[in-house]
């Protein structure tokens, strides 16, 4: 069983025993679902006043990003340096990074055919010369080509304080790494640093728990202002585009995640319900990180370790990015569909190819796959980036599902490798979710 168990979840189990006898109105689930509502109400029938919910939604955001690199260092680093065989963690990264790359380049294939078989940016009929540039301009500043060779450099910080300050989870996680080889490698004079990493991290989950009490505000915020700011009669116009995409992801978690759960020795819907609170979070925030401290924690409560959750989570968040992936090969086409602009076989096989690097950047922070896309679009000169300019306008509402798959499917993959090393069983499993 993993660090989480029943009776030492700093951040999960010590509320339990209460839940059990609280109304189902003091479930944060049930708090987040209504904060949502009241919000979607106020976005639509006062938008000024929704808008200026925004600081609510970013100060939720940002308290829970202020703590994800301590979670993931001392995680991390009490996981490793409390294990026997320091061979686990190399075969647990090594089996995530394979599972991660066939997973997300089935979503960007799978992206590639609903855009052929859909169009859905057929009949739009746009003059590239028309679009407003401008508007994307600022995206292809930061959208610079990034070869295999600048990722691997960039997860090198260039000092360890440096890689807490930027809040960058790859270079926080070697980081976590090489400090667990070490101190397992010492071994006994470096206990008191271990449990002192152990106490750390009950006093950081212990922070989680309160921060996660102001969940129903920060959703609140975050969805007035994306209601009140865009309005939901903008939707109108793309709403092919964003249907077909919120479909194809539905339909990927069940059918493509739910297989591979199935394999594994689990319901997909009973793990969705299991996670319910983090996909409303998601969905409000329009970010999969605000999800992460609790989806670590509730992972390792159905009986992942706490190394291996600490290691395939976080990892996830670069190298497991499926939404991101259904994402980018869907709007590449909606765009080159919408201008007219013909593709050969050739050159979608380039998107996908370059697709494959640039998801890779997508983090779970709302509008990291935007850039991403637009990097890829660079490449291939015949689609214009202008017409990235059509999509901008309902990014945030791409955003909430790009997020959310991204987060499902961090959460299956843990449980894929946690079973291929054979930490969880399929009746403990099945226990725990039902």
């Amino acid at each position: 069983m993993g660090f989480f168990s029943a009776s030492q979840s700093p951040a999960l189990a010590a509320e339990e025993p209460e839940a059990r006898k609280k109304p189902f109105y003091a479930s944060l689930w049930v708090q987040v679902l209504l904060a949502i509502a009241v919000a979607v109400a106020l976005g639509y029938f006062s938008p000024a006043k929704a808008i200026a919910m925004k600081p609510l939604g970013d100060a939720f955001i940002r308290l829970i990003t202020m703590i994800i690199t301590l979670i993931i260092f001392c995680t991390v680093v009490s996981g490793i340096a409390g294990m026997q065989d320091m061979k686990k963690v190399g075969r647990v990264g090594g089996k995530a990074l394979l599972y991660f790359e066939i997973v997300s380049t089935v979503a960007l294939l799978i992206g590639l055919i609903v855009g052929n078989v859909v169009k859905p940016g057929g009949g739009f009929n746009v003059n590239p010369a028309g679009l407003d540039a401008k508007a994307v301009a600022d995206y292809a500043g930061a959208a610079k080509a990034q070869s295999v060779t600048d990722f691997l450099m960039h997860i090198i910080p260039t000092t360890v304080v440096d890689a807490f300050a930027k809040g960058d989870i790859l270079e926080v996680l070697l980081v976590a790494i090489l400090f667990g080889f070490a101190l397992s490698s010492i071994g006994q004079r470096c206990k008191p640093l271990v449990d002192l990493f152990d106490a750390l991290m009950h006093a950081v989950f212990g922070v989680v728990n309160i921060l996660m009490r102001l969940a129903p505000i920060g959703a609140f915020g975050a969805m007035a202002f994306t209601v009140g700011k865009y309005g939901l009669a903008s939707l109108g116009p793309l709403v092919k585009l964003i249907a077909t995409f919120y479909i194809t992801s539905i339909l990927f978690v069940l059918i493509i995640l739910g297989a591979i759960a199935q394999a594994v020795g689990f319901n997909i819907v009973k793990f969705l319900v299991y996670i319910k609170e983090e996909i409303l979070l998601v969905l409000a925030t329009s970010s999969s990180e605000t999800a992460l401290p609790t989806l670590m924690a509730k992972l390792e409560k159905l009986g992942c370790s706490k190394p291996l959750v600490g290691l395939v989570v976080p990892t996830g968040y670069t190298f497991n990015t499926d939404g991101s992936s259904l994402y980018m090969t869907l709007a590449a086409l909606f765009v080159a569909q919408a201008t007219n602009t013909h593709l050969t076989v050739m050159q979608q096989i380039t998107i996908l190819a370059v697709a494959t690097l640039t998801s890779k950047g997508a983090s779970g922070v709302q509008g990291a796959s935007f850039i991403a896309l637009v990097g890829t679009l660079m490449v291939v000169p015949t689609i214009p980036v202008a017409g990235m300019a059509l999509v901008l306008g309902i990014d945030r509402f791409m955003s909430m599902f790009r997020g959310l798959i991204n987060m499902i499917g961090n959460g299956v993959a843990t449980l894929v490798v946690a079973r291929w090393e054979k930490e969880l069983d399929r009746e403990t499993l099945r226990r725990n979710l039902a």
